[in-house]
């Protein structure tokens, strides 16, 4: 076992101020990931900084007519909460689409930011991984890769075998994407904001860092904006079973509907967000701009999920999951839209 130390602490500047003294050191709160990883012998924190304690649990209303998550509010108490629940259902199906109930009810919303991937290659310290080891190789490339990534694993133009094709894990995320959602933060220099559409990376040539967030800089709390999609929305999970599994290929869909022509057919704004597919939440602009003064029609749709899978690239296992999602955005489209039941 690896030794560390415990710290607790009640407020975020002291939180801050310990967690930069020592860079090995990780923050902790639901632990669900965490120390799951620790028992992997995959992390190894020297200390962890407990802030469970930290006032950051409330969800309230913001400035602009939005809603502010707070990061240690727990994922089923987002999920459940009423202004959550009746202003963004796309993120309350979202959340209650993952793990399971005994889970929900320890995991953060900032830490489900955070969670790491569940490559299997990752979780096994006997084979190489350049997520968890730089420079050591990918196993899953030529490996079983049934689970892995199929966009964003390599910059157009690069040369050569892409350096992680890891899939980032978490549901929330997914309809974080599509809300267009705000993440705030705080570090030793202050506070700042992070648009959530740049807080996760794509490996590139370091797949070991997972988020835009500087050394030391705890999350504080996750801005929705104003816009949640309450009446045209779903969440689509596609996985090997009806519960507990990570997803296959998942799908966050916003729309919001024209109805002056008496149809309400027309799309006047469209978001899309796709999961289980890259190493961060995937959407792509210009496949929603491509539906906006649109009839919601098959046709359309088929073209949108078109233009948001170009260049996916199978490694073999996993290339079903192309056509897979396809199927599964034109499947959700239509489900936002209220051209095809749910269920």
């Amino acid at each position: 076992m690896n030794s560390f130390t415990y710290t607790r602490t009640d407020a975020v500047d002291t939180a801050v101020r310990e967690r930069a003294s020592d860079q090995t050191a990780k923050f902790v709160a639901g632990g669900t990931n965490l120390i799951d990883l620790m028992k992997e012998n995959v992390e190894r924190p020297t200390r962890l900084i407990d802030i469970t304690r930290l006032p950051l649990a409330a969800i309230s209303d913001t400035i602009n007519g939005g809603l502010r998550l707070g990061a240690l509010a727990t994922n089923a108490d987002t999920a459940y909460n009423e202004q959550v629940s009746q202003r963004y259902p796309l993120l309350s199906q979202a959340i209650l689409a993952g793990a399971s109930p005994q889970l929900r009810n320890m995991a953060t919303d900032g830490g489900n930011l955070l969670q790491r991937t569940r490559c299997y290659y990752f979780y096994d310290t006997a084979t190489p991984c350049n997520k968890r080891e730089p420079g050591s190789g990918c196993s899953a490339i030529n490996g079983y890769n049934r689970i892995h990534a199929i966009l964003g694993t390599s910059e157009p133009g690069r040369i050569g075998e892409p350096s992680c094709i890891a899939t980032h894990p978490s549901d929330m995320c997914v309809a974080l994407a599509a809300l267009e959602a705000v993440v705030r933060v705080k570090g030793s220099a202050g506070e700042r904001t992070i648009p959530f559409a740049d807080f996760h990376r794509l490996p590139g040539d370091t797949p070991h860092i997972d988020n835009t967030l500087e050394p030391g800089e705890l999350i504080t709390s996750i801005d929705l904006p104003a816009r949640g999609f309450p009446e045209f929305h779903t969440y689509l999970k596609l996985r090997d079973r009806a519960s507990y599994a990570f997803a296959l290929v998942s799908v966050a869909v916003g729309l919001e509907m024209d109805r002056s022509d008496g149809s309400g057919n027309t799309i006047t704004t469209a978001r899309i967000a796709l999961g289980g597919v890259a190493h961060k939440p995937w959407r792509k602009p210009e496949a929603e701009t491509l539906l906006v003064g649109k009839p919601a029609t098959k046709e359309n749709f088929q073209a949108a999920a078109e233009l948001l899978l170009a260049g996916a690239q199978g490694f073999g296992h996993n290339t079903f999951k192309i056509e897979l999602a396809k199927r599964a955005i034109i499947r959700a489209l239509g489900q936002a839209a209220k051209l095809e039941p749910t269920a």
